[in-house]
């Protein structure tokens, strides 16, 4: 991957914002001195181990735990009939429609398993190790009920994941143009097509995909003090406060919980667990703390899963390539249950399928499904891949089918520069962009021309080893945005941020947020922001997060709302320090606060050479000795910021991969992104959220998916089988950024957590798609493993259901590194 430390930028900035910083808070991850939740040890400590159902669809009719209680240094067993008054629930945050089917998920299952690896029962015992022998002896009767595993078997209803429920249809979902007033009938206008124009109807399947972050889920709940505390590895301390408390009846003034350092969440954090409510519940019960720390097994069997769709795409256009409407059918498997987002994961595409393009017509169906597998919820992107997904294979379609190249088509439907403000047909109104800049400069970083020489060359010598070239031209929103719209849809809770600063008597700094890293580098961009603001030194700020004693208030990190939102949150605060320390300034210099100005931290009386700093004011306020009256001591500033609307990064993405017609093994050229995040605070930590999202976006496209067995076991259960790539199996990438501001905000940012992995998957199967084009493939399913091309090629496309054997794309051959020319290392920049 690409080293970026040190990048330089174009133009040096004037102030923090847009200076590369080295991330503050990386000294103590990296070298192993912060303190993860599985590093918590607390006097009198007990440790939890789970008994979990191997069966995916089961009655539970009898628990013997006596072998177990008889263990060493066993303190409980707790089974679902213990703890089925006091255990609460897991609970849907967005019902998608009125009548969804929302089976009750309970953290630990009394009589009925609807999936492999629910929770049955609980050892507690004096270590970790004691807890996990005596789970072994826990001895659960079943009674093995059949499993529906496959989503379009579900739809028949003819085998049920919740018998009682009656049906596996959990909710339905539209957005249609036409009656929402954004655009025309699709209907009309694929007729229409039919008879003169072109219509691309294509199906794809997004695989099933598992969160796999660095740390696995861990969780202490300490119910010995005057509260309850929880340490968990979690995206959503507030979150989880609240439904902790909404759930067991315990007070939430009685709760606190503490997310320390997070290692990694991609969205897989952004869960209330079972296993939380569990180990709350067994500590509350029994008086002591208690710590439960998963297994990677556990984590990728239990830990919600991501994606699973299948999707049917109508695309219609004139024969000039003008496209005329878009219908997008989508299955959805929601799993076993329907999860804290849950069917509202798919719901987020209805406004990014139509993308960057002027459709006139659009409609958007989504069908939630109750299956026997592993519940579903957001993955990095959640919602967004898919539909980028889906919106750029049909780009490349009409494309090939006009024989045309994919960017010309592209760039004959995309919004224009000058359009901006845009509403879309989906209803949502893009605030800026500049899809012509970002795909001007990919194209010279990716040499388009040549590439495109060079496929021609090597089709035209009939090459076993083809070129493919691939884009993605992509937008998202990100910021999950203002509260009002959230409310319109259902969705749980709000869309705001808060943020609080504190001036100290030295003229230091701390900032309060109420969002919560888990690896995005929120101390230092925050740091950054507010000593622009302030004025003052970057080292002079200290950011605090992730207590929900400490930041009371928040609703924590996900959908890239982080800057967008709780950075906007920021300024607010520190503007408000700015006025509160206006009036104090202009008495302590004996002026018309109308006659002072704020720069660089400092106020001025305009014409002279008088002036205070930020600090000095904070030490007069805090000793509050020479106060103007009806003034309070005290520099201190709150403030909640609800956005006004989404931020829309976009970018676009080319790769070039080379495909071995005799073998099907791929093999990456090169891969060029360049995206418009709005104003960049800091670019390393932008590269850093590019690359790490790029690959991930890779991966799934190449190498990742969830595979269960006919009896609805996880076959994919461990890194062995499911291929998570290592930095050795991608390339370097080549990255830059083009700057349209967002106008929503003042800051300019749009938001960069997701859109590499949104925009890549696209890129990679386009390329390979391209370069088998010529044999007669249209797709490849993904992860596009070796087995998956060769079957392709051999099948001229026609077959483009390909049944699969499983076997993994293969991890880098030492011998031949995966690796880009060295003169297209390293960023552009």
């Amino acid at each position: 991957m690409t080293m970026t430390e040190d990048t330089p930028t174009t133009e040096a900035p004037t102030g923090e914002v847009g200076r590369a910083r080295k991330r503050k808070e990386d000294q103590r991850l990296i070298t192993g001195r912060t303190r993860w939740t599985d590093n918590i040890t607390l006097p009198g400590m007990l440790h939890i181990a789970m008994v979990r159902s191997p069966f995916a669809h089961a009655r539970v009719t009898a628990i013997a735990t006596a072998e177990a209680k008889a263990a060493r240094n066993v303190v409980a067993v707790l089974t679902g009939e213990d703890l089925k008054e006091v255990q609460g629930v897991n609970a849907n945050a967005w019902p998608i429609a009125t009548d969804q089917v929302t089976p009750t998920h309970l953290p630990m299952a009394v009589d009925h398993v609807a999936c492999a690896g629910e929770i049955v029962a609980c050892v507690v015992a004096r270590s970790a190790a004691e807890a996990r022998d005596a789970a072994e002896l826990v001895d659960v009767d079943y009674d093995e009920l059949p499993a529906v595993l496959d989503m379009k078997e579900a739809l028949k209803d003819e085998v049920l994941a919740h018998p009682d429920l009656g049906t596996n249809k959990s909710a339905f979902w539209q957005l249609d143009s036409k009656e929402a007033g954004s655009g025309d009938d699709v209907d009309e206008a694929i007729e229409a097509a039919r008879s003169d124009g072109i219509v691309i109807e294509r199906e794809f399947r997004q695989q099933r995909l598992i969160p796999a972050f660095m740390e696995p889920r861990s969780v202490v709940v300490d119910p010995t003090g005057e509260q309850i505390t929880m340490w968990s590895a979690t995206q959503i301390p507030h979150i989880l406060r609240f439904l902790l408390a909404a759930t067991t009846g315990v007070s939430e003034s009685k709760i606190r919980v503490i997310a320390p350092d997070v290692g990694g969440g991609f969205g897989g954090k952004l869960q209330t667990t079972p296993e939380e409510f569990v180990a709350f519940a067994a500590a509350r019960r029994l008086g002591k703390p208690v710590k439960y720390t998963e297994t990677r097994s556990e984590s990728l069997v239990s830990g919600h899963h991501g994606r699973d769709q299948w999707q049917k795409l109508t695309l219609s256009a004139r024969r000039d390539g003008t496209v005329t409407g878009l219908k997008v059918e989508l299955l959805a498997d929601l799993g076993a249950y329907v999860a804290l987002v849950g069917g509202g994961v798919p719901v987020l595409g209805a406004w990014m399928f139509n993308s960057i393009y002027k459709f006139p017509a659009y409609r958007f169906n989504v069908q939630t499904i109750l299956t026997n597998k592993t519940w579903v919820d957001a993955y990095r992107g959640a919602g967004r891949p898919e539909a980028t997904f889906g919106i750029e294979r049909m780009m490349d379609e009409l494309a090939a089918e006009l024989g045309r190249d994919p960017l010309e088509v592209r760039e004959q439907n995309w919004i224009t520069h000058e359009e901006f403000p845009f509403t879309t047909v989906a209803g949502m109104t893009y605030d800026s962009g500049n899809y012509e800049a970002a795909t001007a400069r990919a194209r010279e970083l990716f040499d388009y021309d040549a590439l495109r020489a060079e496929q021609q060359r090597r089709r035209e010598a009939n090459d076993p080893v083809q070129l493919g070239i691939g884009v993605s031209t992509f937008t998202e929103m990100c910021g999950l945005a203002p509260s009002r719209v959230l409310g319109s849809l259902s969705y749980g809770a709000g869309g705001w941020e808060h943020a609080s600063i504190r001036m100290l008597p030295t003229g230091k700094v701390e900032v309060v947020t109420g969002t919560s890293p888990h690896g995005q580098g929120h101390e230092t961009a925050w740091s950054q922001i507010v000593a622009d603001r302030l004025g003052v030194p970057f080292e002079d700020v200290e950011v605090l997060h992730g207590d929900t004693q400490i930041s009371h208030k928040g609703l924590d990190t996900y959908g890239s709302r982080s800057l967008v939102v709780g950075g906007e949150a920021l300024v607010l605060a520190a503007d408000k320090v700015i006025e509160k320390a206006r009036p104090i300034a202009a008495h302590l210099l004996e002026a018309s606060a109308d006659d002072l100005e704020f720069s660089a931290g400092r106020f001025g009386v305009k014409g002279t050479d008088q002036g205070l700093t930020m600090a000095e004011i904070a030490l007069a306020s805090f000793a509050a000795h020479n106060l103007p009256d009806g003034v309070e001591p005290g520099l201190d500033s709150d403030a909640t910021y609800d956005p006004v609307n989404f931020s829309f990064p976009h970018g676009t993405h080319l790769c070039a991969m080379e495909v071995d017609t005799e073998t099907g093994a791929s093999r990456m050229r090169s891969y060029v992104c360049v995206d418009d995040i709005g104003v960049v605070v800091n670019p390393l930590i932008a590269d850093g959220q590019i690359h790490g999202g790029l690959v991930q976006g890779i991966a799934q496209a190449l190498w990742e998916g969830a595979e269960y067995d006919e009896n609805g076991t996880l076959v994919t259960g461990s890194f062995v089988d499911y291929t998570l790539p290592t930095a050795a199996d991608t390339i370097s990438f080549v990255t830059d950024y083009t700057v349209s501001p967002s106008t929503t905000n003042t800051l300019g940012t749009k938001g960069v957590g997701e859109a590499g992995t949104i925009a890549s998957t696209p890129a990679v199967v386009n390329a390979i798609v391209d370069a088998l084009r010529p044999m007669g493939v249209h797709d490849v399913p993904m992860p596009c493993t070796p087995e998956r091309v060769w079957r392709a090629i051999q099948s001229g496309g026609s077959d483009r259901q390909v049944e699969s054997s499983g076997d993994a794309q293969p991890h880098f051959d030492p011998a031949a590194p995966n690796q880009d020319t060295p003169e297209t290392e390293g960023g552009a920049r």
